[in-house]
């Protein structure tokens, strides 16, 4: 899920131009994109969409960011996009486990409801202060929490602290991974609202890389391609992934548990990143080599 392409539920006239994006996983929002007037709206849209055979078949990852839990809104939109063939609901603002609690409680009903099999997977909004604070614990609030996304739009502004500035935004993004890590699950970099500065949504979505996140979120379509390139694996790291997987084996053979490649001391941690890098090489077609 290297790119997550957001597609306001407001707006049907998009949701065709959106699953013939190169986008890996689609958001469809019922939140902020969508005016107060025009939830139900929305959400009827939404549900007409998901219930349909086409976004099942067309391989990418299907998610809803829905209202918060506090909303009047939360309990109409979860029923109503809860359907065979999503993925993840994207929770906004979560500040406590009793919202995530709710969430999951809610999660199971709708399955039960409307038939579906394949558990449906949280993504927790870390928007606030208090959020970022407790993210590792809501993260192992409950088994479906899937991931961890920032939104440091809403995280900064409140607090007037720049949203462009590297340094801050390295290190909320080094704590909410590291939070992420401690739980288990994913996290997902947040949305760069200057949809035309190609530079710095780039090296927003570098750092992510760096700092291990499983994508970037995209507000236009022109960012995608730049997110699915950030975000793949390069030759080189293919072909690294390639001899150290290729040493381990050798290792394992000869019954050594640490040893060097291209200079540099390897172990278990090193061997599982690297079958990992050529899995999702493998996953995009990227290459051959040891697995």
């Amino acid at each position: 899920m290297r790119s997550k392409l957001f597609v306001p539920g407001s707006r049907p006239e998009l949701f065709d131009k959106a699953f013939r994006s190169e986008a890996d996983a689609l958001s469809f929002d019922l939140e902020d994109s969508v005016s107060p007037d025009r939830k139900a709206e929305a959400r009827q849209a939404l549900q007409t969409l998901l219930s349909a055979e086409a976004p099942r078949a067309s391989g990418k990852t299907l998610i809803a960011r829905v209202n918060p839990c506090q909303s009047a809104h939360f309990a109409a939109d979860v029923r109503a996009v809860v359907r065979p063939g999503l993925a993840l609901l994207n929770l906004p603002k979560v500040e406590s486990a009793d919202e995530v609690l709710a969430a999951a409680a809610a999660l199971d009903a709708a399955e039960a409801a409307n038939g579906v099999a394949e558990p449906v997977g949280l993504l927790l909004n870390i928007e606030s202060a208090r959020g970022l604070r407790l993210a590792h614990a809501l993260a192992a609030a409950h088994p479906r929490v899937a991931g961890l996304q920032l939104g440091l739009g809403d995280l900064f502004e409140p607090l007037q602290i720049d949203r462009h500035d590297p340094a801050t935004v390295h290190a909320v993004m080094l704590q909410l991974r590291l939070a992420a890590g401690e739980a288990g699950v994913f996290a997902y970099d947040a949305a760069y609202a200057r949809f035309q500065d190609v530079e710095g949504f780039r090296a927003e979505a570098g750092e992510a890389r760096r700092l291990g996140f499983l994508g970037k979120s995209c507000i236009h379509p022109s960012q995608v391609a730049h997110a699915n390139d950030i975000f793949r694996p390069s030759d080189e790291e293919i072909a690294r992934a390639q001899r150290v997987v290729a040493a381990a084996d050798h290792a394992q053979a000869r019954g050594v548990g640490a040893y060097t490649v291209d200079g540099e001391m390897v172990d278990a941690p090193f061997v599982l990143r690297a079958r990992a890098t050529l899995a999702a090489a493998r996953r995009l077609g990227l290459g051959q080599g040891p697995t």
